[in-house]
């Protein structure tokens, strides 16, 4: 670089109304452009990673839940003879199958919001579509009895 180049620099530097520089004659005042896929929304890593970790401790309540579930089983005893005892089993089968699949939901939503939080470069739709394949593999099933009508 040429010494006069470089006092010019420094002199455009010096005064607060200089031009300043363009690449491909885009005008220094228009401010910044705003992304098609994110529509000027910004976003950080921590904010993704901490969502991640906020369901990170969901889970591990859930295996709290779980546990104390397991341990009210004990000395509950034989199930013949009983309805009870049997009605009791079955129900505490379909909880523990229920809660599993709660913390399996909350281990791979994690997983999306890491990877999220890793990649900064995937699109909404990426996103979405991540989501909604999570939706369609833990989706709930209707309650007994049906849907209530106009109640």
């Amino acid at each position: 670089m040429a010494w006069d180049e470089w006092e010019q620099i420094k002199a455009d530097v010096a005064n607060p109304k200089s031009t300043g520089m363009q690449l491909n004659q885009f005008p220094a005042d228009s401010g910044p452009a705003v992304s098609a896929v994110t529509g000027g929304l910004k976003s950080s890593k921590k904010a993704w990673l901490t969502a991640g970790e906020g369901v990170g401790s969901l889970r591990k309540g859930v295996s709290t839940a779980l546990t104390r579930l397991e341990e009210s089983q004990t000395g509950l005893g034989a199930e013949t003879g009983c309805l009870s005892a049997a009605a009791q089993r079955d129900v505490y089968a379909s909880w523990k199958r229920y809660i599993e699949d709660v913390s399996k939901r909350c281990g791979s939503l994690q997983g999306i919001l890491r990877q999220v939080g890793h990649d900064q470069l995937k699109t909404d739709e990426a996103v979405k579509a991540e989501l909604d394949m999570l939706q369609l593999k833990y989706a709930d099933t209707d309650a007994i009895g049906g849907q209530a009508k106009g109640r």
